[in-house]
């Protein structure tokens, strides 16, 4: 992937060496009230979408309690410092990060322009260990995550290391993968589904709502591909890029990771879909440039 020299976006935060208190996301001392939603951005639809769950990226952290769109409150969790904001460093791997997340901007900018909307760009935390968002503390262990709450991604960039080291998923487009996918579920946020869910999930079971976040894991997978294929007409891409996402895919999905994990897999409690399932709806957005192909809430993924 050809990313160097090209625009940086400023919207970044740099949180890495901060130090805070308090205890981390999904540690008990937390209560998440999910109640009205956030605002969506908008009117833009996709025909079949129903409610989403944005959850974490790889980890089997109980979905219903890692994020969502409501207040967040914490019980006896102590005090806690703020957490140090600042511009990024200028290091070779944040210059990266910067340069992916612009160029998701300028895409998902001119989707939304062309459908008669506005797109709002997220913010992207960089955190090293634990970071706080809306959403209460998570750790590195959680993986890259979005938080509704305050519309922003957040990214310890040592993930990529695992992702590399650990899952055999190496390359700068998995990379970017990684990042399109989180922005994904921003896209998700302002098409206003969010809301949605948060209306419907009093009635679903830990089953349903795990059989929905399938569906809108796949989705930001889909919307990942699009982001892709647009990078690629813009003659970006090198050759062997769209085989590192499709890997990268593969490598994440919840079968081949229970596998690798414990030797077998439980199907009723996948949460982001098989890497049957995630290599395909990513490539189905790739091929098809258009986020209207994402259509994961109709009949069978």
């Amino acid at each position: 992937m050809e990313w160097k020299g090209r625009r940086q976006s400023d919207n970044v935060e740099d949180q890495r060496g901060a130090s805070m208190g308090g205890s981390p996301l999904g540690r008990g001392g937390m209560r998440i009230p999910i109640g009205g939603g956030r605002r969506g951005g908008g009117g833009l639809s996709i025909g079949g979408i129903v409610v989403v769950l944005i959850i974490c990226w790889i980890t089997g952290i109980n979905p219903l309690t890692l994020l969502s769109g409501g207040d967040i409150g914490f019980d006896g969790g102590g005090s806690s410092q703020q957490a140090q904001q600042g511009a990024p460093a200028n290091d070779e791997m944040t210059a990266f990060v910067r340069t992916v997340l612009a160029d998701t901007e300028d895409t998902w900018s001119e989707v939304f322009k062309s459908a008669g909307q506005t797109y709002q760009d997220p913010t992207l935390v960089l955190f090293s260990g634990q970071v706080r968002s809306a959403c209460g503390f998570a750790s590195s262990a959680s993986g890259p995550f979005y938080c509704p709450g305050d519309r922003k991604l957040y990214l310890d960039t040592t993930f990529f290391n695992e992702l590399s080291q650990r899952f055999g998923a190496s390359g700068d487009f998995a990379e970017a993968y990684v990042i399109a996918h989180e922005v994904g579920h921003h896209v998700q946020n302002l098409i206003g589904v969010l809301p949605k869910f948060n209306q419907m999930r009093q009635r679903m079971s830990e089953t349903e709502a795990n059989q929905m976040s399938v569906r809108v894991e796949l989705q930001a997978d889909c919307f990942a591909g699009v982001w892709g294929k647009r990078t690629d007409q813009k003659g970006f891409l090198s050759q062997g890029d769209l085989e590192e996402a499709l890997n990268a895919a593969q490598q994440i999905g919840d079968d081949t990771l229970q596998k690798r994990t414990q030797g077998y897999v439980v199907p009723e409690s996948f949460n982001h879909g098989t890497s049957a399932q995630r290599m395909r709806w990513f490539k189905r957005g790739f091929d098809s440039g258009n986020m209207n192909a994402c259509d994961t809430f109709s009949g069978d993924v």
